[in-house]
């Protein structure tokens, strides 16, 4: 969990929708480069989204900001970007996971 997944090496960078990055903003309060910073700090969880795949491979990504604000981030790849659909704040069952994911990994590593 400590590192993004292998199968996302080589990824160039972000491809936004003006409409997605503004419902972003309007309906969660979280801007691109909040989103963005998701990607980079660990830890960070990742999972398939196989519920909203139905013409393109989506995933899920639980993770936080540079101020350590929880995000839930939908996204997909488009050639070597990546496309976040959705990007809000976690909620408690997610916050939940999450929490579990760190305390499982800790145990681990000790």
């Amino acid at each position: 969990m400590a590192d993004f997944p292998d199968r996302f090496t080589g990824l160039t960078g972000f491809e936004w929708d003006e409409g997605n990055s503004e419902k972003n903003w309007h309906a969660h309060g979280i801007t691109r480069a909040e989103a963005e910073q998701a990607f980079f700090n660990r830890p960070v969880l990742v999972a398939d989204d196989l519920k909203h795949a139905q013409t393109e491979p989506r995933f899920l990504l639980l993770g936080h900001t540079d101020a350590d604000r929880p995000l839930f981030v939908a996204f997909t790849i488009r050639g070597s970007r990546i496309r976040v659909i959705s990007a809000r704040v976690m909620n408690r069952k997610e916050r939940r996971w999450y929490g579990e994911a760190l305390k499982a990994e800790a145990e681990a590593d000790s």
